[in-house]
C-alpha cells in the first residue's frame, strides 16, 4: 500500500511538470483570441468580454452544457476575416462549429485539426478553392457536413468516404467537379446539386431524389433520366482512389523529439492508472463531489456524466419518488441534491416512464441547436428513451409555485397534435424543459434542410395533412388557453415537430406568461409580426399571422425571411405572395415539387395558399380570426 502511494505521488508530480508546461490557456482567452481573428467583431461580438464566463448565457453564439463549451453557433452575423483554428482547438469540449451565412472567404480553414468535432456547418459563405483530398481523414466523429453555398472547386474529397458516422452531407451550390466518390454511409440528408460534377452516380446514392443531383450536366444514371454510356463507370473508382493517394501528404512533426515525449507520457499515464486502480481496490473510501467528465461512449456520442452529492436519506427518498411518481419527487418538486440548491426533475407526464435528474445527466448528450429561448440537447438514456432537454434562462417572470402549476397543466394535455412535456427542473438561474425526442425533426428541417427520403415524402397529401394537424393543435390550444393573449406565441416551423407518420406536434406553446418581457420581445415569433413591430400591441391575431407564414412556407417551399432576425436571407413570402395575387400569378407560387406530383390538385393548393394570404394580412383588424382560419383549412380537400 505504501509503495503504491509513493508511486502515485511520484507519477503525479512528474505528470504535473509535463502538463504545466503544455497547459493551454483558458477557454475564455481562446475565444477572445478567436474573436480577434475576425475583422469586424468588436460590435458584433461585444458580449465576448474578459472576466465573464462564456457559459454565463451572455456570450453570443456560445453553447454550453453543464458549464462545458460544446458549440459555437455564429450564424447570420456578417463575420469575415480569418478563423483562428488553433484557438478553437483549445476548446476541448467543442462538438459543433456553425458559421452559417457569414462573409468568410479564401481556402477552407484547417478544421481538420479538430478531431472530436461532430458538426461542421459552413454554408452561405464565400470560401473558394479545392479541399485537400485527405482533409476529413482525421475527423472520424463527424456526423454533419454542410458546405453548401460557397465556391469550393476541384474534386469532392474522397476522405469523406471514411466517415462512418456521417449522416448529413450538403455540398450543393459550389463548383465541385469530377466524379462523385462512392459514399456508402446511411445518409439522412444528402445534396450535391448545382455543381460541375460528371460521370455515373454511385449505386449507393441512387436512393435520393433527382433534386439532390440537379444542376450537374455531366452526371448520369439513377435517379436521373440521363443514362450512362457504360464506359465511365468502370474507371471511376480507380481514378478516384489514385487521385486521393497522389494528394495525401504526410507532414513531418514540428519537433523531432515529440514522438519520444508522447511515448514517455503514455508510459507515465499507464503507471498512474495502475497505481490508482490498486489504491481503489485497497480503500474504496473516497468519492469526489461534483465530478464532471465528458467521455466518449462510442465514436458517435458523448457521455456527459454529473454526480450530485446526496445524503443517504435523500437518496432513499429519490428511490421512492422513482417508484411512485405521486410521492416525494412529484409532490415537492425537489429531490436529490436539494441541500446544494439543485432540485431533481419533476415528472408531469409519466406515459414514457419515469426518470430523475441523474438519469438525464448520465445520458448520451448531443447538441441540437440554440434558439431564442435557450439551448436544446438530445439525451439518450440507458432505458432506451430519448428526450430533448431545453435549457431556458429567462423564465423568471413568475414564482416557483405558479411555474409548477403551469407545468402540470401542460403535462395533463393529451392531444395528437400537441407535444406534451414529460418533466421539468426548476432552478432560479435556469429551467430545464424535457420533451420526447422526434427523430424526423422539425417541419423547418424537413422542408429546407433535408434532401433525403423525408423531404421526398412531402407530397401534397402529406403537406395538407401537416397543415390540418397544425390547425387542429391550435384549435385545442385556443380552447385550453382561451384567456391567454397568445395561446401559442412562438408558432413557426421549427416548433412544429413531425412524427414518423408526419403528424405535426406543436411545441413551445403558451410560454408568454412565463418569460421575462424583455426576453419575450427578442425570442418569441409573435413579437416579429406587424402587430407588435408597428403598434407594439399583441393579440391572438398575432398567432394567426404566424400560422399564415407556415401555410405559405408549406405551399411555396420557400424559407421565410421573417425567420431571420436581421431580415437577410430567405424569401419575404408575405410580400411575394401578395404581389403575385395582385398580378394574378398565384400558380407561379406553388412549389414545383408539388406541381410535378399532383398537377390535378392545383386548385386545392391555391385554396390553401389564399388562406395563408388571408392570415398574413398586415392589418390585424382585417385579418381573419383563428377559428375562421382553422375552419377554412379543414375544408381544403386533396
Amino acid at each position: 500500500m505504501a509503495a503504491a502511494s509513493v508511486l502515485l505521488l511520484i507519477s503525479l508530480s512528474f505528470l504535473f511538470l509535463i502538463f504545466s508546461a503544455a497547459q493551454p490557456q483558458s477557454e475564455t482567452q481562446s475565444l477572445l483570441k478567436l474573436k480577434q481573428s475576425f475583422t469586424n467583431s468588436d460590435k458584433i461580438l461585444s458580449s465576448w468580454i474578459p472576466n465573464v464566463s462564456p457559459c454565463s448565457g451572455t456570450w453570443v453564439g456560445v453553447i454550453c452544457f453543464s458549464n462545458i463549451i460544446t458549440g459555437l453557433h455564429l450564424t447570420d452575423l456578417s463575420l469575415s476575416g480569418t478563423i483562428d483554428v488553433d484557438a478553437i482547438a483549445e476548446i476541448r469540449g467543442l462538438r459543433t462549429l456553425n458559421f452559417i451565412n457569414n462573409s468568410f472567404s479564401g481556402p477552407i480553414p484547417q478544421f481538420n485539426k479538430l478531431g472530436t468535432i461532430k458538426s461542421l456547418l459552413l454554408q452561405q459563405n464565400q470560401f473558394t478553392g479545392p479541399i485537400p483530398q485527405d482533409f476529413f481523414t482525421k475527423l472520424s466523429s463527424l456526423k454533419k457536413v454542410w458546405l453548401s453555398g460557397n465556391k469550393f472547386s476541384g474534386n469532392i474529397p474522397v476522405s469523406l468516404t471514411e466517415l462512418d458516422l456521417l449522416k448529413e452531407l450538403h455540398l450543393e451550390g459550389n463548383q465541385f467537379s469530377g466524379q462523385l466518390p462512392d459514399l456508402k454511409q446511411d445518409f439522412k440528408s444528402f445534396d450535391v446539386s448545382n455543381n460541375q460534377l460528371e460521370g455515373p452516380i454511385p449505386e449507393s446514392l441512387a436512393k435520393f431524389s433527382a433534386v439532390s443531383f440537379a444542376g450537374n450536366a455531366g452526371l448520369c444514371g439513377k435517379p436521373l433520366e440521363k443514362q450512362c454510356d457504360g464506359s465511365s463507370s468502370s474507371s471511376s473508382s480507380s481514378t478516384t482512389s489514385s487521385s486521393y493517394l497522389d494528394s495525401v501528404t504526410y507532414a513531418p512533426t514540428e519537433n523531432g523529439a515529440s514522438g519520444l515525449a508522447s511515448k514517455v507520457m503514455v508510459l507515465m499515464l499507464l503507471a498512474v492508472l495502475a497505481a490508482v486502480i490498486l489504491l481503489f481496490l485497497k480503500s474504496r473510501q473516497r468519492r469526489r463531489d461534483d465530478d464532471f467528465s465528458v467521455v466518449s461512449r462510442d465514436s458517435s456520442v458523448d457521455e456527459v456524466q454529473v454526480r450530485v452529492p446526496i445524503s443517504r436519506a435523500s437518496s432513499a427518498s429519490e428511490r421512492v419518488g422513482r417508484r411512485n411518481v405521486g410521492e416525494s419527487t412529484k409532490r415537492s418538486g425537489m429531490g436529490a441534491g436539494n441541500r446544494n440548491g439543485i432540485g431533481d426533475l419533476v415528472m408531469v407526464n409519466d406515459e414514457k416512464g419515469t426518470f430523475g435528474l441523474q438519469d438525464l445527466m448520465k445520458a448520451a448528450a448531443e447538441v441540437l441547436g440554440n434558439g431564442g429561448l435557450g439551448s436544446a440537447y438530445k439525451a439518450a438514456m440507458s432505458s432506451g428513451l430519448s428526450v430533448v432537454v431545453k435549457r431556458m434562462r429567462e423564465m423568471n417572470k413568475i414564482g416557483k409555485d405558479v411555474f409548477d402549476a403551469e407545468m402540470r397543466q401542460f403535462g395533463r394535455i393529451r392531444h395528437p397534435n400537441i407535444l406534451t412535456p414529460l418533466a421539468y427542473h426548476y432552478r432560479r438561474e435556469e429551467k430545464l424543459f424535457v420533451t420526447e425526442y422526434m427523430p424526423k425533426g422539425s417541419l423547418l428541417y424537413v422542408l429546407h434542410g433535408d434532401r433525403g427520403t423525408s423531404h421526398a415524402d412531402l407530397t401534397w397529401p402529406i403537406r395538407l395533412k401537416i397543415a390540418k394537424g397544425i390547425a387542429r393543435g391550435l384549435s385545442f390550444l385556443y380552447s385550453e388557453f382561451s384567456t391567454y393573449d397568445l395561446p401559442h406565441g412562438n408558432l413557426k416551423s421549427s416548433n412544429v415537430l413531425l412524427t414518423n407518420e408526419y403528424e405535426p406536434l406543436l411545441g413551445d406553446f403558451a410560454f408568454q406568461p412565463l418569460i421575462n418581457p424583455s426576453t419575450a420581445v427578442q425570442s418569441m415569433f409573435a413579437y416579429k409580426t406587424p402587430d407588435y413591430i408597428q403598434n407594439q400591441k399583441l393579440s391572438q391575431k398575432a398567432d394567426v399571422y404566424c400560422l399564415g407564414i407556415i401555410i405559405l412556407e408549406i405551399i411555396t417551399g420557400k424559407f421565410p425571411s421573417q425567420y431571420h432576425s436581421n431580415g437577410k436571407g430567405g424569401t419575404d413570402v408575405v410580400q411575394w405572395v401578395l404581389t403575385a395575387i395582385s398580378e394574378r400569378r398565384e400558380a407561379e407560387l406553388i412549389d414545383p415539387e408539388l406541381k410535378d406530383n399532383a398537377s390535378n390538385s392545383i386548385n386545392n393548393m391555391l385554396q390553401l395558399l389564399l388562406i395563408g394570404a388571408a392570415c398574413t394580412e398586415s392589418n390585424p383588424e382585417q385579418r381573419v380570426h383563428m377559428k375562421e382560419a382553422i375552419r377554412r383549412i379543414e375544408e381544403v380537400q386533396l
